[in-house]
């Protein structure tokens, strides 16, 4: 905890930190905007690039926000884009998010600041309220995979009657 608490302290100024220990709840971004601060804070700048059945293609330009004190992109921040945009993929609109169910990161290489990432999820398959999702993470410019994830998730899904 103390290492935590250090970590943190680094980063904040003591302006910024009395402001934080503040807070007792953060506000939704826009009226109407379920998201979490946490999401809006990781996927601000992402652009989706291709929607199509079965596949969701982004980029990513690495911002300083998302990344650990050694400058690479942290694995939260990972972990995070593997669920949000695993996540879209398998939405049906005016249904509830689906829940995710079990997740897993191979974590294969890192990326920096102001590295641009392609981040692609692809449906591996569907069975009643279940489906399954692969999310890679590669570097634009020189085509490294950064991370390869897999997600399943659970949710209703439209009835067939």
């Amino acid at each position: 905890m103390e290492k935590t608490k250090k970590m943190l302290q680094r980063r904040l100024n003591q302006q910024e930190s009395e402001a934080l220990s503040r807070l007792q709840s953060v506000p939704s971004i826009r009226p109407g905007d379920d998201s979490s601060f946490y999401e809006h804070f990781v996927l601000t700048g992402i652009k989706v690039d291709k929607v199509q059945p079965g596949v969701v293609s982004c980029s990513f330009k690495v911002p300083p926000r998302l990344t650990d004190s050694n400058g690479k992109l942290a694995n939260g921040a990972i972990a995070t884009l593997v669920d949000e945009v695993g996540g879209v993929l398998v939405h049906e609109e005016g249904l509830p998010m689906n829940v995710s169910v079990d997740m897993s990161i191979s974590f294969l290489s890192t990326a920096h600041v102001n590295d641009e990432l392609e981040i692609t999820s692809m449906l591996l398959g569907r069975k009643g309220g279940y489906s399954g999702a692969i999310v890679l993470l590669k570097n634009k410019a020189t085509g490294e995979l950064i991370a390869e994830g897999r997600h399943s998730l659970f949710g209703r899904h439209n009835s067939k009657m």
